[in-house]
């Protein structure tokens, strides 16, 4: 592969702002629910390359025969790679697609085919575009790629800050994160010169366990947990982002829940059989293919407290990410802590986005 831009290449980043920015040039997308992916093609050579500089090629061998026709013979795009279902995007489905077994990666090219969503345009030919101000890189990426082939899409754009605000409310129930805004600017890998605004909201969790921090004097995350309607408590997620000094302090705050924790604790079963998944409900822990081998051992605690957190959105039942602490809530009880409270959007069809191809 011999290309102006060549992998690895480290994608250029969004900060995080609480309302939709305006300023002169200034474009905004949706923000994508899926893997970002770099794709280069030299010919009939197609490289997947992600965002932590792993390639994702043999994960996504449907895209490789797909974009090697679709895509300029000499190019490199910057994009998303995203599961779309009726019901919007499946960030689950997509996940799942990281298989360490060929023959079962092979079956579910079949079963989920993943799609490319294009949003950037690097490299031509021999020409490197990351010097150009992205309203050129935008056009020029306009012109080769076809936004109405099946499983191929060119993202939407547009400049009216107005339409930006639109589409962080209309299309979240799809699946999308929120909205991106770029600047007029050249590329810059793996700086935040972008902005992003992503949806926030919060819920009262039975606070259920927590887990050590990597310097192992303080904690390094809350386990969460929310009942469902036949009175299960499932792990959806965790609260983190501590500064050193709250990590200590959160040590001494919960040692009195540590006594006696697993003692008709509701995640017993599991603290017991290990990552078995013994327990009832969803459990937090177990290696996967995005734990890497990481210490995912954890410390029960009674589950007397209740945890308000402040999280962005909910995929198959779990946050999506990683939560942030508001507050612990004495004024409510472990009992009312239920998915009830959750807010549900109404999905938005793709097929506002991109018509009969979506």
């Amino acid at each position: 592969m011999d290309l102006p831009v060549m992998p690895p290449v480290k994608p250029m980043l969004a900060r995080s702002v609480p309302e939709v920015p305006e300023a002169p040039g200034m474009s905004y997308e949706p923000k994508w629910d899926g893997f970002r992916c770099v794709v280069f093609r030299d010919g009939d050579e197609v490289e997947l390359g992600s965002r932590n500089d792993r390639p994702l090629t043999r994960y996504f061998p449907e895209l490789v025969d797909l974009l090697s026709t679709v895509l300029p013979r000499r190019c490199v795009v910057d994009g998303e790679i995203v599961v779309v279902t009726g019901a919007g995007l499946d960030f689950d489905s997509l996940q799942l697609r990281l298989h360490p077994a060929a023959s079962r990666v092979r079956k579910l090219a079949e079963e989920t085919p993943a799609s490319f969503v294009a949003f950037d345009l690097l490299a031509l030919g021999d020409r490197d575009l990351t010097g150009l101000p992205f309203s050129e890189r935008r056009a020029l990426l306009a012109d080769v790629v076809d936004g109405d082939l099946a499983r191929v899409h060119l993202t939407p754009l547009t400049t009216d800050p107005v339409v930006a605000r639109d589409w962080f409310t209309r299309f979240e129930g799809a699946g999308f994160d929120g909205v991106v805004a770029k600047p007029d600017a050249p590329y810059e890998q793996d700086r935040r010169v972008m902005w992003k605004v992503k949806h926030e909201r919060t819920a009262d969790c039975v606070l259920a366990g927590f887990r050590w921090h990597k310097d192992g004097v303080g904690v390094g995350s809350l386990l969460l947990g929310l009942f469902d309607e036949d009175g299960v408590l499932h792990h959806v997620g965790v609260a983190s982002s501590f500064t050193a000094a709250r990590r200590r302090e959160l040590v001494e705050e919960l040692e009195p829940l540590r006594r006696d924790a697993l003692e008709g604790h509701p995640w017993r079963g599991w603290a017991e059989a290990g990552a078995s998944g013994a327990a009832s409900g969803r459990v937090p822990g177990g290696q996967s293919r995005w734990s890497a081998g990481k210490d995912l051992s954890w410390e029960p605690l009674r589950p007397e407290w209740v945890a308000e957190v402040r999280y962005e959105n909910v995929a198959g039942g779990r946050f999506r990410h990683m939560s942030r602490l508001v507050r612990f809530r004495w004024d409510r009880e472990p009992a009312s802590c239920t998915y009830g409270q959750l807010e549900v959007v109404a999905p938005a069809e793709l097929g506002r986005l991109f018509g009969g191809s979506g």
